[in-house]
């Protein structure tokens, strides 16, 4: 019998043997032949042929990247913010290991191919070729073989880049090398790696007082801020370090990123990626290129994965950016790190200027505001927050700063010459740290009521009379008039007519007079008014917090209404913008060309889908617009991300459970635990009762039954014994 199995499973586990191909499972077939002499030799022989395979299954290939994909990329990013919030004061000298993690690399590739074609592309739909690619990038980047802006050797391509570079001739291949090239696409995908390792660690240290180039801190944030902790201050410095956007000594860049980092690995990556020159066309001074005559092109038809332009009303927003939000550094070949490099670098300015401001407050008791020795925020006035009183020699001296970018403001409450102390310690500080040279005209001190203009807002002061009134001794009520001031944050209209200009849709200054959108005139009526209307709508939110908003909007609404009435009246041949409007109404919402042949009214051609619906332009009139945002805005405000992993920091800590525990025992409240053990043993008495009931009923019941039979036996009983009763008489009758 065990011979008929050793001789029947040969020939399947011989197949086995040859596909595993190791020397512990290579068996000759003398040891199936001795299986017959041992009985229990086949089942030895099953048992590490088991083992055998076993083991062969887990080992790894070290080269196949799907092996290496352990974790989600997103759980890692999350994993490392909360490290880095949890001690943010920590020098990280291991993220090596971070550079490592296969999951990072494939999460920077998706993030750089929906960048580059303009779709997502999931993680199990990435392909095994280009997972290897990416897999020998990152062996390239930890062996020290990677090179920055390589223009014909590449460890992964673009998905939009067809070209063979081996079959390449000279020519072609001189013009790659000495000419402007896009930034390669393995070089994003390292830069963007970089950028997931280095974020969470900076964001933690980053200062508050910092708004550019950082997660939820945006130009509206400034703009709150401004107006809640900017009232009251008489004198403004308004600085501009925009030139170290362009670039900086490599040398005061690593120093500045090295106060954290002690990577070797990643800081060697971004010197590289500094020090290695960029190649850009050289253009020769003088030379002036022909005109040549512009040729009838077709219409573009973009490939499956070309990504879609900017459309035109995004184009026409972009250009309405103010100067400080114009410049994004791009240093070298680090490309999206080049801001967070910036804000590393203007981050020793940001504390330096916290602490001039804790050294600078000095309360005063007779001040109404800021009177208290902590120089609290949210302390003030309770029936009108922003009413600030006038100052005075006798009023507290308190200073704030903010910055955006390259640019930064100061608002100072106290004499002008504390604001001139000031601004000689910058100019030392900005030429130590940075080796700027700055001077007064470019520090410039302005008072109040001449306006700051910021992120193309003007801040000035409006001087008010408030009627006060208060209870005097006796309890009379008295009311009088007051005197103090609000901050206004009023959007310029003046910027506004510039930037319009810039963009061709108006000429003039004192009295602007709208010009025609030519760059809209092959499209329809439809597509037109759609496009400006999205354009009117992003302006809106844009000047959300302004209190000259229905102004500004109004204005807006006015030049692109001309604008198009004017396209329409030379596209369609209407001569004036009295017939655009009289044909297609104040909104431009009706038709204004009828085909020939066909007369039956719009509203019939609309519904059996004929023509495109033609959407009114938005705000035609002032009432339309919405009104200033005024929400408050909180003094300890941090963005939602923030507040999030603060939270779960709080949470997760022991220290919190426990006090939150005692603050439950001391109020005399219920802990959570006491009221499941409550519900538990609410339960169990439930049931008991519910037991004891049915135990009860079903006692009662049977007590019944019984009761009932012998009830019926005592009856029948009786009814027997009368029968036998009256048998008896009838007998004694017949004898």
């Amino acid at each position: 019998m065990y011979t008929r199995i050793g001789i029947v499973g040969y020939g399947v586990l011989t197949r086995s043997i040859r596909q595993i191909r190791t020397k512990s499972t290579i068996l000759s077939r003398s040891n199936f032949i001795d299986v017959s002499r041992n009985p229990n030799g086949y089942f030895t022989f099953f048992r590490e042929f088991s083992v055998a395979a076993l083991q062969h299954r887990r080992v790894l290939d070290p080269d196949d990247p799907l092996s290496l994909m352990k974790e989600d990329g997103v759980a890692l990013c999350s994993q490392m913010w909360i490290e880095n919030f949890r001690e943010p004061e920590k020098t990280v000298s291991n993220l090596t290991t971070y550079l490592r993690r296969f999951e990072l690399w494939v999460l920077a590739y998706q993030k750089v191919y929906a960048d580059e074609t303009g779709s997502y592309l999931p993680r199990n739909s990435v392909q095994r070729s280009s997972l290897k690619d990416l897999l020998a990038l990152r062996n390239a980047v930890l062996d020290d073989r990677f090179k920055w802006g390589a223009r014909l050797d590449f460890y992964i391509k673009s998905p939009r880049d067809k070209t063979e570079y081996e079959s390449l001739s000279k020519r072609k291949m001189k013009i790659i090398l000495t000419t402007t090239q896009p930034t390669p696409f393995q070089d994003r995908i390292v830069q963007e790696v970089l950028f997931m390792i280095l974020e969470p660690i900076y964001e933690a240290r980053f200062s508050s007082k910092s708004y550019a180039f950082r997660p939820g801190r945006i130009a509206h944030t400034v703009l709150r801020v401004i107006r809640r902790s900017f009232a009251g201050y008489l004198w403004y410095i308004k600085g501009d370090l925009s030139t170290i956007l362009d670039g900086m000594k490599v040398g005061m860049v690593i120093s500045a990123l090295m106060r954290d980092v002690r990577d070797k690995k990643v800081i060697d990556l971004i010197r590289s990626a500094l020090v290695t020159p960029v190649i850009t066309t050289k253009v020769i001074d003088g030379v002036k290129k022909k005109k040549t005559k512009r040729k009838y092109q077709k219409k573009k038809v973009l490939a499956d994965d070309e990504p879609k332009p900017d459309p035109y009303w995004l184009e026409t927003f972009f250009g309405f950016a103010p100067e400080e939000a114009g410049k994004v550094p791009l240093w070298g070949h680090c490309g999206i790190l080049s801001p967070l490099l910036a804000n590393i670098c203007l981050d020793e300015l940001d504390h330096w200027m916290e602490g001039k401001i804790k050294e600078f407050y000095c309360p005063s008791k007779s001040d109404v505001i800021w009177n208290s020795p902590e120089g609290e925020v949210e302390q003030g006035n309770t029936s009108w927050p922003e009413f600030v009183p006038t100052s005075g020699p006798d009023k507290t001296r308190k200073m704030d700063y903010i910055r955006y970018g390259g640019h930064f403001l100061i608002g100072i409450r106290g004499p002008r010459a504390d604001a001139a102390t000031l601004r000689k310690e910058l100019i030392e500080f900005c030429d130590q740290k940075y080796l700027l040279k700055l001077d007064n005209d470019s520090l410039p001190i302005e008072h109040i009521t001449k306006g700051i203009m910021f992120l193309d807002h003007v801040l000035c002061r409006r001087v008010v009379y408030p009627t006060l009134r208060y209870t005097a001794t006796g309890g009379k009520i008295i009311s009088e008039k007051g005197v103090g001031t609000l901050l206004s944050v009023t959007a310029s209209l003046k910027q506004c007519i510039k930037q319009f200009r810039k963009l061709n849709f108006l000429k003039g200054d004192r009295d602007p007079d709208p010009q025609p959108c030519f760059r809209m005139f092959h499209a329809t009526q439809a597509h037109t008014n759609a496009q400006m209307n999205k354009l009117l709508s992003t302006m809106v939110e844009w000047y959300r917090y302004a209190d000259n908003r229905k102004k500004v909007v109004n204005f807006f609404s006015y030049i692109l209404r001309g604008s198009l009435a004017k396209l329409y009246a030379a596209k369609y041949k209407l001569r004036s913008r009295a017939k655009v409007y009289r044909i297609g109404d104040r909104t431009l919402a009706r038709p204004l060309k009828e085909r020939k042949g066909l007369s039956p009214e719009y509203q019939n051609m609309l519904r059996f889908g004929l023509v495109e619906s033609i959407e009114g332009l938005m705000y035609t009139r002032m009432s339309l617009v919405p009104e200033t945002d005024y929400t408050p805005f909180p003094g300890d405000w941090k963005p939602d991300h923030e507040e999030a992993l603060l939270e779960y920091l709080s949470l997760s800590d022991p220290k919190t459970l426990k006090e939150q525990r005692n603050c439950i025992k001391e109020q005399g409240l219920i802990s959570p635990q006491d009221y499941i053990s409550m519900l538990v043993w609410n339960y169990k008495r439930n049931a008991i009762v519910a037991n004891n009931i049915s135990t009860r009923n079903s006692c009662d019941n049977n007590m019944q039954i019984r009761e009932d039979y012998n009830f019926d036996l005592s009856n029948e009983n009786h009814n027997k014994k009368d029968q036998n009763d009256e048998d008896d008489e009838e007998r004694l009758e017949v004898a």
